[in-house]
């Protein structure tokens, strides 16, 4: 095997080592002897990001059609042969990458790099109209279920169109349009699958209970003849200004059980110190019960039934904090509005506690490391920095970046973006009006 292998980096124990075939495959390898158990994760440099008009929610139609068959194993055959050695699978796809992953126990680790290795190298011999139809129904009762007959369903996808302007790659979001789906042929397919799935646009990795040097032979074994190929279009530029400039604003009116005021906000890039700062921000305003928007509008005001604040990581875009609040009773959007902006000003003139701060990042704390313990957590995110920022080793250090942020550098990016002009704003009413939205309230309530 061709490799080379960087030095171990580690946090708090872990380790990880990294090396690269001969037809551009990079392998990153972190043993784990706790449990006998080993996770595998493929990550693919592609996106929704990636997508061109008319053609929106391909990455994720192929994602579903990587798990209906390649050259040697048919139809359903990576679900039946995963579960059936006693391992879990799935596969998922974002913006900026599609991935897929299996946790199997030790000895079963051949089978799942060879699995994967089948598709990857074959998976055209076995993808036909047949299954194109199948999967394209699939994609499609799943944007029925998730987005278009829940309530609220489409809401990340009017913000991100509201957030990223029409033309921008981030403007829509990865399960697509119908109308895309149905226009999307076996030959757009075939050629999705040719740009993107090669050896040479990925990162796979694998953690748990391993031999490094009898793992890297399996992996030379199943993907080492498997060709790279040039030619992939480099994504779309998604920079923009870092604030928006006005405050984007849309009004839905549908079944929903209750008014809610959702926003997004224009928030600094992942891999950047401004965005763990922004982290931290959105976790002391908005990160639990303990948060400073949940005491206000919930405890206090009692004027929402729920209140929180998370941010979207994005690497090549910016970022997006996700406002999202569903309003009490009878209580008009205006008045929980009114609050959420005194609030963040008071956040943006004084910062957090003392207090706060050692909470936020003690909770984010916990968050990375809960990530990092499990195999297949950390066989993801490997892969995500790999992929993204082109060094896996971040991941083990990200625990570390997070800890070294200010207040100031908090207060600071709080008082830059955290602006009713910098950011996208819908408004949910019911449809059958106030003394409607009061009752279906109370039946949230009583959920929560």
């Amino acid at each position: 095997m061709g490799h080379t292998a960087t030095a171990e980096a580690g946090s708090g124990g872990l380790t990880a080592t990294e090396h690269r075939l001969a037809n551009g495959l990079r392998v990153v390898l972190s043993e784990d002897h706790l449990t006998p158990v080993a996770a595998v994760c493929l990550w693919y440099d592609v996106g929704s990001r990636h997508e061109v008009e008319g053609r929106t929610g391909l990455a994720h139609l192929f994602e579903h059609l990587m798990f209906q068959g390649s050259k040697q194993v048919h139809g359903n055959g990576h679900f039946e042969l995963v579960q059936g050695a006693g391992g879990s699978l799935n596969g998922t796809t974002s913006f900026e990458r599609t991935n897929y992953f299996e946790t199997m126990p030790t000895h079963q680790l051949e089978l799942a790099l060879w699995l994967e290795a089948d598709r990857m190298g074959s998976l055209l011999a076995a993808l036909d109209d047949e299954s194109m139809e199948n999967q394209r129904d699939v994609v499609k009762n799943e944007r029925r279920q998730r987005y278009d007959n829940v309530p609220y369903g489409t809401a990340f996808e009017k913000l991100t169109a509201l957030a990223y302007p029409e033309g921008h790659p981030y403007h829509h979001t990865p399960i697509g349009s119908m109308a895309d789906l149905d226009a999307a042929t076996l030959e757009d397919a075939r050629t999705f699958f040719r740009t993107y799935y090669a050896p040479n646009n990925a990162v796979l990795s694998v953690v748990g209970d391993i031999d490094p040097e009898q793992t890297l032979a399996w992996v030379e074994k199943y993907f080492g003849s498997i060709p790279g190929h040039d030619g992939k279009p480099a994504p779309r530029d998604g920079g923009l200004p870092e604030v928006i400039g006005e405050q984007l604003r849309e009004v839905v009116v549908e079944d929903v059980p209750a008014r809610a005021l959702m926003a997004a906000y224009r928030l600094p890039e992942d891999g950047t110190r401004a965005c763990d700062a922004a982290d931290l921000a959105l976790t002391v305003l908005g990160g639990g019960e303990s948060s400073r928007l949940h005491n206000r509008l919930v405890r206090r005001d009692r004027t929402a039934v729920a209140a929180g604040f998370g941010l979207l990581r994005l690497a090549g875009a910016p970022s997006l904090g996700w406002l999202d609040v569903k309003t009490s009773g009878g209580v008009e959007v205006p008045a929980i509005e009114a609050a959420v902006d005194e609030e963040l000003a008071r956040f943006a003139a004084e910062g957090p506690t003392a207090e706060e701060m050692e909470r936020a990042q003690a909770q984010l704390e916990r968050e990375w490391l809960d990530r990092l313990g499990t195999v297949a957590g950390r066989a993801d995110e490997l892969c995500r920095f790999a992929v993204l920022f082109g060094d896996p080793q971040l991941a083990l250090t990200a625990v570390d970046r997070v800890l070294a942020v200010t207040a100031d550098e908090v207060r600071e990016v709080a008082a830059a973006r955290l602006r009713p002009d910098n950011r996208a704003v819908l408004v949910y009413e019911p449809v059958e009006g106030p003394e409607a939205d009061e009752n279906s309230d109370e039946e949230e309530g009583a959920d929560q």
